[in-house]
């Protein structure tokens, strides 16, 4: 079989992934805070941007482009299910779909016996976000700006605290030098992470004398800093409160048996009857395992909701963009116009050109973005209308595919709109992914179950118990099956650990412990 060479011409489609196209996808998955630093970023590349300066258009901005972003208050209002949802969207055709990513989740080892850190969110509570702008004086009495939180006073660090009962606390400098390594060596839940050893030779002093001074900062407060684990840090704490007697000792010792709630093993051990056992406990739940973390935390905001959602007049729902977190932008054709008549040579026109290309791609990407997020956030209000109306057990079933046939869009467009925003319901904030729930069956061939729904059932189950009558996961699902609800028991086992809900054995011990 001979070999020969030839020329061939074909015409075949592929997708391009222009610059443009990029940007499109990249704003379309910001959050606000996100997308107001990177239309700042633009606003100082780009010379044809500006921001419009008052709630009113100057005379000169009618040779100006359009806002950027719709209106605030624009408003879509739901009234009674059959209207039709508006279709198709300028960048579908280019969007490829986007794999989601998988959180993983980190339990701890005695999260059953303290409480979470002050600040963390559980379940499906709502996140909060540091976000925040600094004041800037504009010199002479001008007041525009001003902001009132620049003069909140700064919160004092762990660090800080405890320099200044260094000073106090020793009068000879080699002793401040000890006390002061030992203060930068603290993580921030206010623990030692430090060799003894390893320093005492680093600082050409004593293993005693660092032990001497370790037990005078110990004293310091906050009560438990610097300790070298769980155990020294409830221990110091009882010191303080002059509760540290040889059963509390024999507790603090034998912390491991108080995580897996064995309490007739902790009874033996501490030599005493289950009433002082109780109190024991109690003591210890009151003491702070991080007592360095409330210490120099930056100060957080509430999450700033996207879309806004209100009943209407008609009985229906109002689904309403946030205009505060929408920037807006004008490209400027007027100054445009002006810079290229006096463009030197090419190179300068064809920079002018490439500078009013991008600024108006921007400004209809950012329109584009905000009329995406309202289309999408209506027809999830339009899907979760139980939801709004009757609360969390009529949470329906939903997947991206179902909103996206609905609104004629890509699912991977629906994924990028529902990260990072936000949507204020009557009923709280929540993310947009939250009304994506997966589904269990019914009994009787009735409609499917959202799978949040079914673990607030589970919750309430297991609240509503009483110390001599735990439900077990078996008797949880003949409850379940007899609502409707036709779920397995590891199904219920799984949820349950989800939610950090002990077993049935483990409950009882808590709840015995909390009469």
């Amino acid at each position: 079989m001979a070999l020969s060479t030839k020329l061939e011409m074909r015409q075949s489609q592929s997708l391009i992934m222009t610059p443009q196209l990029m940007q499109a996808i990249k704003l379309l998955q910001l959050s606000n805070l996100d997308l107001m630093a990177y239309v700042d970023a633009e606003l100082e590349r780009n010379p044809l941007l500006e921001k419009p300066e008052g709630d009113a258009l100057s005379s000169t901005d009618a040779d100006r482009e359009q806002e950027s972003a719709p209106e605030s208050g624009e408003t879509v209002e739901l009234g009674p299910p059959g209207e039709e949802p508006q279709t198709g969207d300028w960048m579908e055709s280019q969007l490829e779909t986007a794999s989601e990513s998988i959180a993983s989740r980190m339990d701890t080892d005695l999260g059953n016996v303290f409480p979470d850190e002050p600040g963390t969110m559980s379940g499906k509570e709502t996140p909060t976000l540091t976000a925040g702008e600094s004041y800037k004086s504009k010199g002479g009495g001008d007041t525009d700006g001003y902001n009132l939180e620049a003069f909140v006073a700064e919160a004092e660090s762990l660090a800080q605290l405890l320099e200044d009962q260094m000073h106090m606390a020793f009068t000879e400098a080699a002793d401040k030098l000890i006390a002061g390594h030992l203060i930068n060596s603290l993580d921030d839940n206010g623990y030692l992470d430090l060799n003894l050893e390893e320093a005492s030779d680093q600082l050409g002093v004593t293993l005693d004398r660092m032990e001497e001074v370790l037990a005078v900062v110990q004293t310091f407060e906050p009560a438990g800093v610097f300790a070298r684990g769980l155990a020294e840090c409830l221990k110091l704490q009882l010191i303080d409160r002059n509760r540290y007697d040889p059963a509390m000792a024999a507790l603090i010792d034998n912390i491991e048996l108080l995580a897996r709630r064995d309490l007739a093993a902790l009874r033996r051990v501490c030599g005493v009857d289950e009433e002082d056992l109780v109190e024991m406990i109690h003591e210890i739940r009151a003491l702070d395992p991080r007592p360095g973390s409330v210490y120099g935390i930056a100060p957080v905001q509430p999450v700033i909701p996207d879309v806004f959602v209100r009943r209407a007049n008609d009985g229906g729902w109002a689904v309403e963009l946030n205009g505060e977190t929408l920037p807006r932008v004008l490209v400027n054709q007027t100054y445009y116009a002006t810079i290229t008549r006096t463009a030197r040579d090419e190179t300068e026109k064809q920079y002018l050109t490439d500078c009013l290309q991008t600024a108006n791609w921007l400004v209809k990407s950012l329109d584009q973005r905000a009329k995406t997020i309202l289309k999408v956030s209506t027809e999830i209000v339009r899907q979760q209308d139980g939801f709004l109306a009757l609360g969390i057990e009529h949470l329906k079933p939903l997947n991206l595919k179902t909103i996206a046939d609905a609104i004629g869009m890509h699912e991977s467009t629906i994924s990028r709109v529902t990260s990072n925003k936000y949507m204020a319901t009557p009923r709280g904030i929540f993310e947009l992914k939250y009304f994506f729930t997966s589904a269990i069956s019914a009994t009787g061939g009735d409609d499917a179950h959202s799978a949040e729904a079914v673990r607030y059932k589970i919750k309430q189950l297991i609240d509503a118990e009483a110390p001599d009558a735990i439900l077990s996961d078996d008797a949880i699902v003949k409850i379940l099956k007899a609502d409707g609800v036709d779920i397995a028991r590891r199904t219920v086992a799984k949820y349950r650990e989800a939610m950090k809900l002990g077993s049935s054995v483990q409950r009882r011990r808590e709840k015995r412990v909390k009469l």
